[in-house]
């Protein structure tokens, strides 16, 4: 998204999957003139050009990036944009598509702070913005969150399974777990997922493997273990060998279940 001048009146959004697109809802909703640019490279060619995004940016604009992706490899690009005369932002959000659609994304964002200030009441349309630092900071913090997310659906599955194992009525389970200390906002959410797998994920996990795969990485430059992420990112490797990789994480109880054979 890239801006000229306050108010921002234009705005451009590259992707419009269901994350981007949705986004872009929002932005038309809230009175935006919305540019947006195909998903797949080669149905935008012709608007994108050779340098892709870097090519249509110049001095004052704006690049808000909400993709994850390499906290290194984003400040590279960061890099890149000042040597334009623009603002790089890396702003990851935390939520899914019915966090978009109703406008309560947390986003995390790094870079330069008036940049930031300049552009928060468009990220506001989408949720609550937060500055974390300088470029790469608010990548960081988001794996950092979604290392949490893995574990949680994890450690859930494999203690619903053992009760279900053991003849507690599954649904029942889910509700005493849910209402207990470790009913976070994230497992009350996805608590009927577990039950009934969409056909239309809200976050897969093929998605989740790749931001736990990227913090991964991120620990071992900083000589950070990750245990918990290891044993996650283990267990995300079965579930696409067994063709979840598009299905929601939710399905990781399914996955679970399916290891091993009731008595």
């Amino acid at each position: 998204m890239g801006e000229r001048e306050a108010p921002v009146t234009a705005l451009g959004v590259v992707g419009l999957g269901h994350m981007g697109g949705n986004m872009a809802a929002r932005f038309l909703a809230a009175g935006y003139s919305v540019y947006g640019e195909a998903r797949h490279r080669e149905d935008a060619q012709e608007l994108e050009g050779p340098d892709g995004v870097l090519a249509g940016l110049s001095d004052g604009q704006v690049w808000i990036d909400l993709s994850t992706v390499s906290p290194r490899k984003s400040r590279d690009v960061a890099q890149r944009v000042r040597e334009q005369g623009a603002t790089f932002l890396d702003a990851p959000v935390s939520g899914s598509v019915p966090q978009v659609q109703s406008g309560t994304l947390t986003i995390m964002v790094g870079g330069d702070k008036e940049a930031y200030a300049r552009v928060e009441p468009i990220l506001r349309e989408l949720g609550t913005p937060h500055y974390i630092g300088e470029n790469g900071h608010g990548l960081v913090l988001k794996l950092a969150i979604n290392i949490s997310l893995a574990v949680q659906m994890l450690a859930f599955s494999e203690g619903l399974l053992l009760a279900d194992r053991a003849g507690v009525d599954r649904k029942r389970a889910v509700e005493v777990m849910t209402e207990s200390p470790i009913g976070s906002p994230m497992l009350k959410a996805r608590a009927d997922l577990v039950l009934d797998l969409p056909a239309d994920a809200w976050f897969d996990v093929g998605l989740m493997q790749k931001d736990i795969v990227l913090a991964l990485d991120a620990a071992r430059e900083l000589s950070v273990p990750l245990p918990s992420a290891a044993t996650a990112d283990e267990v995300l490797t079965f579930a696409r060998a067994a063709g979840y990789e598009h299905r929601d994480l939710a399905s990781l109880f399914e996955v679970l279940a399916k290891l091993t054979q009731r008595p």
